[in-house]
């Protein structure tokens, strides 16, 4: 014998859903298919395979009425349930495929997170007031760890091979500034090379900076006087202010060192520079919110 229907796990569409409540505000087979912009054999049909669907009848007919049975009084409130949680869930699908509603969360180097990105985040939040936007500011690597964990929906880093299951779209490429006292010796120089560089004090970034990693790659064999090493571009700027050495660092990062008494000069050195890349997980679709971001980042560097 061929199986019934599972009565534990019905099959019931919204057609019929919505059918049924019609008929239970009309009362009338003729008035319901109206009101459903259906035949009336149609309307019919959809009323009986949802009372064999749920194995009850719903409503006792006859010629001059429909009423509703027990079991249809004990159906309708979660029926009204069920079509207001598929037109919420609809309606906040929708919202979020306009752009009304999201979340996004952004991994970015701190020196990008300070310089560039809050005006693009502004921008963005002007037109798009409804999307939450999350930012992560850390080093390149904790950066990527984000984004492969799913935390992150894109990053903003300067690692660009080696990970697999990540997609690395170059951004932009950043070149380097020497950074010292308008009094150091180096201020004047004529023609900077890293030979010249390298007898003074150093205010290094820390070793796992994508910073200090581009700048050790270029200055090999070249070894500096490393006076301090620290995290923070902020303490850079004061260290150097304060005569202690000079440093090194990528353009990006030049509004740190706006200081009066201090002078940024760019090095014409075609080893030395940064490639900044936007990472996320290969093969997987960004949300709505997250590509518009996404995409007015890119706009906005490469412009």
């Amino acid at each position: 014998m061929p199986a019934g229907p599972d009565r534990r796990n019905p099959n019931l569409s919204t057609r019929q859903l919505r059918a049924f409540l019609a008929l239970a505000e009309q009362r009338s087979f003729t008035r319901a298919a109206t009101a459903c912009h259906l035949s009336q054999p149609a309307f019919s049909a959809l009323i009986r395979t949802l009372e064999t669907e749920l194995g009850t009848r719903l409503f006792d007919r006859d010629t001059r009425s429909v009423q509703l049975t027990p079991e249809g009084r004990l159906f309708e409130p979660s029926a009204r349930q069920l079509i207001g949680d598929v037109g919420a869930a609809l309606s906040d699908l929708g919202d979020h495929v306009e752009g009304r509603k999201g979340r996004v969360h952004v991994a970015a180097l701190p020196s990008l997170a300070a310089g560039w990105l809050p005006a693009i985040f502004a921008e963005f939040m002007k037109s798009s007031p409804g999307i939450a936007l999350n930012l992560s500011d850390l080093l390149s690597d904790p950066c990527i760890a984000l984004v492969r964990s799913g935390k992150a929906d894109f990053a903003l880093a300067s690692t660009g091979a080696g990970h697999a299951g990540l997609s690395f779209e170059l951004l932009c490429t950043d070149r380097f500034y020497l950074v010292c006292r308008k009094d150091h010796p180096l201020a004047g120089e004529k023609t900077l090379t890293l030979k010249k560089l390298v007898p003074y004090p150093f205010i290094h970034m820390s070793r796992n900076s994508s910073v200090r990693q581009a700048l050790d790659a270029a200055l090999h064999p070249l070894q500096t006087q490393t006076l301090l090493e620290v995290d923070q571009l902020a303490t850079v700027t004061g260290m150097v202010e304060a005569g202690l050495g000079i440093s090194i660092v990528p353009a990006l990062t030049l509004f740190h060192f706006e200081r009066k008494n201090l002078v940024t000069r760019p090095l014409a050195i075609a080893s030395l520079t940064r490639r900044i890349y936007v990472v996320r997980r290969a093969q997987e679709s960004l949300s709505v919110a997250a590509q518009a971001l996404h995409d007015l980042i890119v706009l906005r560097m490469r412009g």
